[in-house]
């Protein structure tokens, strides 16, 4: 099945807000987008989720990774299943990262029958053990959530900025390196043919793998070296104990 056309600016790039309300629209106009609904304020669930992850899970990247971080969002539920189903570890980030123990670790060894239910938001904060960063093993791949991406591997989170946080966090604790792989699934209509405007604190992404094909992005953005203090205020530092911690 070709690609189907992704929208494109009128005039000049356009900004963040003005990406995400366009794509959310686009998805909801074009009736693939999936519970929960509106999309509006999240990493949009799409028709052909779990076709995407069915890819992401040939590819053999994702059969050599042992150990991932993954966004918690329901378009990658069915990847998350994958993983556990395959044996791997896999750590959720708490919403926020507003405990101490920031981290969820599901192991399918512990989880037994359960790996279905461990596999979504709820089980995975009823299931999971929550741990502190300073305990995360060497990461082998980390799954993200996206509004949009395009070829150069730029993204568009929902713009909360947690994700690119707990890159950061990892990155700053040494259990991801520069060549540990981001990947993501989305749907074609997230794919834009167009600049995404990207920053500093902003993680790029290597795979995109949507229901038809696999795209190994350009690396054209540099990844995030760790925190970014000075771009965090002491009211958001308050509200997450781990990076506070670290900072001291």
């Amino acid at each position: 099945m070709p690609p189907r056309a992704r929208p494109r600016s009128p005039i000049g790039p356009a900004t963040k807000p003005a990406l995400r309300e366009r794509v959310w629209a686009l998805l909801e106009r074009e009736r693939v987008a999936r519970f929960p609904l509106p999309l509006t304020d999240r990493i949009p669930n799409f028709a052909g989720a779990a076709e995407a992850a069915d890819r992401a899970a040939a590819l053999p990247e994702w059969q050599a990774a042992r150990r991932l971080k993954s966004n918690p969002d329901a378009p990658q539920r069915a990847l998350r299943l994958r993983a556990l189903q395959a044996g791997k570890l896999v750590f959720m980030a708490v919403p926020r990262l507003r405990e101490a123990r920031c981290f969820l670790r599901l192991d399918p060894t512990v989880l037994g029958r359960r790996l279905a239910e461990a596999a979504t938001i709820a089980g995975a904060t009823r299931l999971g053990e929550a741990v502190t960063p300073a305990t995360l093993p060497r990461l082998d791949l980390i799954v993200v959530g996206s509004v949009a991406v395009n070829a150069r591997g730029a993204r568009l989170g929902k713009g909360g900025g947690y994700s690119d946080l707990e890159f950061a966090l990892a990155r700053e604790l040494g259990v991801l390196t520069n060549e540990t792989l981001v990947m993501t699934t989305v749907h074609e209509l997230q794919v834009l043919d167009e600049e995404i405007p990207m920053t500093a604190h902003d993680v790029p992404v290597d795979l995109v793998v949507t229901p038809e094909r696999l795209i190994r992005t350009a690396r054209a953005f540099p990844r995030p070296p760790g925190i970014l203090w000075k771009e965090l205020s002491a009211e958001q530092l308050s509200a997450m104990p781990a990076l506070a911690r670290l900072r001291r």
